[in-house]
């Protein structure tokens, strides 16, 4: 979560109501990405729900599968990056624009980074994954990242710069070949022109080790297309303003790589707010939770999203669910139904993950997807992953403007 600026959209509970917060009823939920957006909305159509709280420090929600093509020109801001203020507008939906910085579950509060203590009843926390660049140094102060708006404005100006220098043999490098690396990879060749060579480096010995063999062969031949150099089983050792350290593995060897710009897409961790008692974690910041999605240990602390480690993941995955918008889905709705049961006395349901697919977008106009038996690659694919991702829109009023938009495109 990004800036401390504070903002109410609706009135809140405040200091004065009471340290534990029974007396407000107040539902909290702690982040707005898909997990916390979308758990809140589903609590919105229950007919009596109780009074409902998101606090989240941006002024808009971004739907993260869509923002390559946000980069590439193909969508536009407002299409995949509403307000939360017009997302939640006439909803029954509290939204105060500030970071929670600590929380108190012995006293059911938490504390903002504006200095607000802010009481609550039950509570989702939703707080997400960041980039985890592995104390790699210079990694942190010199790579770009492929999270939100800014983000991509950044890279925008960065592509921009280069092309206008017009020297050969520029080199953007890509680091990580998981899904945002080679669909990233992918847009950034499409983007770039003759005089920038992309280069996608990966640790493993393969591109999207964990996706579909159908996926992992199309993506494989959109880079080679596009010649993007793809750079396995080297890892990154060190990272300066204009060069990559790189370690060949197994040998041990190594090389020095100049680049003009460095993308860092490899691992995720979980940074949420201090907890007080500090709860149970997996390696990657990930907080223990059980199957009905609550935090382990406590009856009315909810988590969703890439911030869950669920023991009820498929057969043979353990606790490996896929940090994907496709779980947070998925997850929204079993979270805001068990925490209506909860406060209702009613017996809990637990959360069982459906592998529905994966889709892929790769390059302008192209993308590939294996769902249901079905495999596709290329423009009709492309379409097909936008209209998916259309009925995923956060809101049917979100969705008819953006559909709206589209056809007017298409009639243009």
């Amino acid at each position: 979560m990004e800036t401390s600026g504070s903002r109410s959209q609706a009135p809140m509970p405040g200091p004065s109501e009471g340290a534990t917060g029974a007396s407000t009823g107040t539902v909290v939920v702690v982040g707005g990405g898909f997990g916390g957006l979308y758990t809140a909305q589903a609590l919105t159509r229950e007919r009596r729900h109780p009074p409902l709280l998101l606090v989240e420090p941006r002024e808009q929600f971004v739907f993260l599968p869509l923002l390559y093509e946000l980069l590439s020109g193909e969508l536009r801001s407002w299409e995949i990056a509403p307000r939360y203020d017009t997302l939640l507008a006439n909803l029954g939906v509290g939204w105060l624009q500030d970071r929670v910085d600590r929380i108190d579950l012995d006293r059911r509060t938490l504390q903002t980074a504006s200095g607000r203590s802010i009481p609550w009843r039950s509570l989702v926390l939703a707080t997400g994954a960041s980039v985890d660049t592995f104390g790699v140094p210079g990694a942190e102060r010199h790579c770009l990242g492929f999270r939100n708006l800014a983000d991509v404005q950044r890279l925008q100006e960065r592509l921009d710069l280069l092309r206008r220098s017009g020297r050969p043999l520029q080199r953007l490098a890509v680091v990580g070949a998981g899904p945002t690396g080679v669909e990233l990879a992918c847009k950034l060749a499409d983007l770039a022109g003759p005089s920038i060579v992309v280069e996608l480096i990966e640790q493993g010995e393969t591109l999207l080790p964990q996706s579909r063999a159908f996926n992992r062969e199309q993506a494989l031949l959109s880079l080679q297309r596009r010649d993007v150099r793809l750079r396995t089983r080297t890892r990154v050792v060190e990272v300066a303003a204009d060069r990559l350290q790189l370690r060949l593995l197994p040998s041990g060897e190594e090389q020095s790589l100049a680049v003009q710009g460095v993308i860092w897409t490899a691992g995720q961790r979980c940074r949420p707010p201090l907890i007080s008692p500090t709860p149970q974690s997996d390696g990657c910041g990930r907080l223990l939770c059980d199957q009905e999605l609550r935090l382990l240990g406590r009856d009315d602390v909810f988590v969703v999203g890439d911030l869950a480690a669920v023991p009820q993941a498929p057969e043979g995955q353990g606790l490996s669910l896929p940090t994907s918008a496709q779980v947070a889905f998925q997850q929204a709705p079993v979270v805001a139904a068990n925490l209506l049961a909860h406060m209702e006395g009613r017996e809990l349901q637990p959360f069982r993950w459906t592998d529905l697919g994966e889709m892929l977008s790769l390059g302008r106009g192209e993308a590939a997807l294996t769902s249901g038996g079905i495999t596709l690659a290329g423009p009709a694919a492309f379409q097909l992953r936008r209209l998916a991702y259309l009925t995923r829109l956060p809101g049917l009023r979100q969705q008819l403007r953006v559909a709206a938009g589209w056809l007017t495109d298409w009639a243009a």
